[in-house]
């Protein structure tokens, strides 16, 4: 017999509803907790007082994923000792899952319903991932999600300079990127848009003078900068000018996106640092940094998010989970030939391993073929989708080896 404990949780307080295998009618626990460590414990006394009673085969404790506040409480019950003593199971559910199974009821929504449909939803055995239970999954998971946010706001960063770029030097933006081949955020280009020289004082300067700038902003690297000087000071000549008021506004705010992109960084670079000394620890980082290619960044990424691939029963769960899977349309003899990706699952978990399969095939001659086969075939977008599709052979490969515990081969040609 097994007990499943529907907690719908808030800031504030803790409903829950908990029904047996024996009769899913009587509510044995219906009542509200704070949300907090008085409020978890004495929910946990209920449940031990109904095992004690019950002698209950398993305990399975769901919750939804609702941002921060569903962190603590379903920690609390994956990881205390007297309930680890039982075979409890503690899971965090997608919302999108129970709102549909909820729908099926047509009932109104409050917060015991909510709790009620949660307990049901895990009685009826549907596909739950367990929470991963090893601090050092979490802290990873904290420091890999982090940078996460941190890529993304500094991509939308990079945006909005290029925008402000393109108004106060449009030409640098769309001149042909052979004669210019120095990329646009490296320390030259930046130096460039946001040294104390005018745009001006750039198309006067000698050009001679300007190949000794180049230089020295780029540490000798360049391998042509009497070209690469040419072309700056035709794409500066070339360029709309601005009135003085407009010219400064640009100005102000180049440097605030220059900051900002010098900062991000900095963070990200940091952020990496401490991951390095959480991943090196844990046993699967050395299977999947065997993958060639993706590193110990995307190697923590993924590892954070999996946690434990026991937690998985087959690789279609694990991508299910990473919200790797495309809806079929099919109507009659018809069979939609563009089937769009689920915008479901983890996102953490997809963005570390669609930019895996990016760099694994550059690196592997396996996945190499996979995503061009992929790109040949694909009608819109081919880079992304293929990008995507293999990401999907990614999460086979990443299953079978932890699961057998193996380092990955490149298989002979």
């Amino acid at each position: 017999m097994k007990l499943f404990v529907g907690i719908d949780v808030s800031s504030k307080d803790l409903q829950v509803v908990a029904l047996d295998s024996e009769d899913q009618n009587k509510r044995l626990i219906n009542d509200s907790f704070v949300n907090d460590l008085y409020g978890a414990s004495e929910l946990k006394k209920q449940i031990l007082d109904l095992a004690q009673n019950k002698h209950y085969d398993q305990i399975i404790i769901g919750m939804e994923a609702t941002s921060i506040y569903s962190f603590h409480p379903a920690y609390f019950f994956q990881n205390d000792e007297d309930l680890q003593k039982l075979n409890v199971e503690t899971d965090v559910i997608n919302p999108k899952e129970t709102s549909r199974f909820h729908k099926v009821f047509e009932e109104s929504k409050t917060d015991p319903l909510d709790a009620y449909y949660i307990a049901l939803y895990l009685s009826f055995g549907h596909y739950r991932v367990s929470i991963a239970r090893q601090d050092n999954y979490l802290a990873l998971e904290r420091l890999t999600r982090t940078r996460y946010e941190l890529v993304q706001e500094l991509t939308r960063t990079k945006q909005h300079f290029i925008e402000a770029l393109y108004y106060r030097v449009n030409k640098l933006i769309t001149v042909d990127k052979d004669k210019i081949n120095t990329p646009l955020f490296g320390a030259t280009m930046m130096s460039i848009v946001t040294d104390s020289k005018t745009l001006d004082e750039i198309a006067d300067m000698p050009t001679e003078d300007l190949i000794s700038y180049l230089q020295v902003k780029g540490r000798g690297r360049f391998s042509d900068p009497d070209t690469l000087a040419k072309a700056i000071k035709k794409a500066v000549r070339g360029s709309y000018r601005l009135g003085k008021v407009m010219t400064d506004s640009i100005d102000a705010v180049l440097s605030v996106h220059y900051n900002m992109i010098q900062s991000f960084n900095e963070s990200i670079k940091d952020l990496e640092k401490a991951i390095d000394r959480i991943v090196d620890a844990l046993p699967e980082s050395k299977i999947l940094e065997s993958i060639p290619g993706i590193g110990k960044t995307y190697t923590a990424g993924i590892i954070a998010e999996i946690g434990s691939i026991d937690r998985f029963d087959k690789e279609e769960q694990l991508a299910k989970y990473a919200g790797l899977t495309w809806n079929q349309y099919q109507s009659g003899d018809h069979s939609n030939e563009h089937t769009p990706m689920a915008r479901t699952g983890n996102r953490y978990l997809r963005y570390y391993l669609i930019e895996a399969a990016n760099l694994a095939r550059l690196h592997d001659p396996v996945f190499k073929k996979y995503y061009q086969k992929k790109y040949d075939e694909a009608v819109y977008s081919p880079h992304k989708r293929a990008c995507t599709l293999t990401a999907r052979k990614l999460v086979r490969v990443i299953f079978k080896l932890l699961k057998d515990d193996k380092l990955y081969r490149t298989p002979r040609s």
